[in-house]
């Protein structure tokens, strides 16, 4: 069985023999882009058919997952989610808008604002994620699960040695 990186490593072999023994990574990164892109444009749809864009729904399970009170500063909320700073700024401002989040001045410190989910936040996410992992299971349902797995530590494995560490 073949796929489209194997037509692309051909391609390249034919037009550059002489760097076929170099093209060894194009076998990770190419899958892995081209994984990536089908995976994005599915977690896309599933995102807008809760009314919300892909990027926010970061946002959403990201408090989601930091457990009580579900509010994170900005500067925590940069680390634990997959948000640019420079991008965080216009899609809070979106989301409160939405009623989504808000945002909280500490009583000590009023110049700390933290981002907090809303309880319509807390439902749109509650819903949300559901069939977001029912689309990640059926985008997955083909593929034995055994596969799944030795892929997932493998790619864990390379992420560590690129130095993609836990967050702290």
């Amino acid at each position: 069985m073949s796929d489209a990186v194997d037509v692309i490593i051909g391609q390249w072999v034919k037009e550059r023999p002489d760097a076929a023994e170099d093209l060894w990574p194009v076998e990770l990164f190419a899958r892995i882009q081209r994984l990536a892109r089908v995976v994005d444009k599915s977690a896309k749809a599933t995102a807008a058919a809760h009314g919300v864009e892909h990027g926010e729904f970061d946002v959403l399970t990201t408090l989601q997952r930091s457990g009580p009170p579900y509010a994170l500063t900005a500067g925590a909320f940069l680390k634990a989610s997959m948000v640019t700073s420079g991008a965080i700024t216009n899609r809070i401002d979106k989301m409160e808008a939405k009623g989504l989040v808000e945002r909280v001045r500490e009583s000590d410190d009023r110049r700390t604002v933290k981002i907090r989910l809303t309880a319509r936040g807390h439902e749109v996410t509650r819903v949300a994620f559901a069939d977001h992992l029912a689309n990640y299971a059926q985008l997955l349902a083909g593929v034995d699960r055994g596969l799944v797995e030795k892929t997932a530590q493998g790619l864990r494995q390379v992420l560590e040695a690129l130095g993609d560490t836990t967050v702290k």
